[in-house]
């Protein structure tokens, strides 16, 4: 995947927490090629983490606690990801890693091609090519 220097700083960060947050973190680097950015916790316990989406963009994560209960339920989190080349070879990594791929490989009516998978805790993971709408001139 390429980088894009060009784009602005990520002012939206999807965010979601997890059953087991280290071990989700592991998994979406190792099938889908986050990056780690950052990650503060004490032991098991996330407090936040921040993985980076090589192209641009990110989410961010944490444990879910017994005190603190989750505005989105765990496992209900979706998120849809560009990948503006290597989708053939995407879906083939996270498949080796483990991803349960629940969308196969397809065109869509405008343009992309998509695929979706789930992570280990439930949550849904839409990747494709389709980089959006261009943004209107100011």
């Amino acid at each position: 995947m390429t980088e894009t220097p060009t784009a602005p700083p990520p002012a939206v960060w999807p965010t979601f927490t997890a059953r087991d947050a280290r071990g989700l973190i592991a998994f979406l680097v190792k099938a889908f090629g986050f990056e780690e950015t950052a990650v503060y916790g004490d032991g098991d316990v996330v407090h936040h983490a921040e993985l980076s989406w090589p192209p641009g963009g990110g989410v961010m994560l944490g444990s879910a606690r017994d005190d603190n209960k989750p505005i989105t339920p765990i496992g209900s989190f979706s998120c849809y990801v560009v990948v503006p080349e290597g989708i053939e070879q995407l879906i083939e990594r996270a498949r080796s890693a483990g991803a349960k791929i629940t969308v196969e490989l397809k065109q869509t009516d405008y343009g992309s091609t998509d695929f979706a998978a789930q992570d280990p805790e439930g949550n849904t993971w839409y990747f494709g090519t389709y980089p959006g709408e261009p943004r209107k001139s100011r």
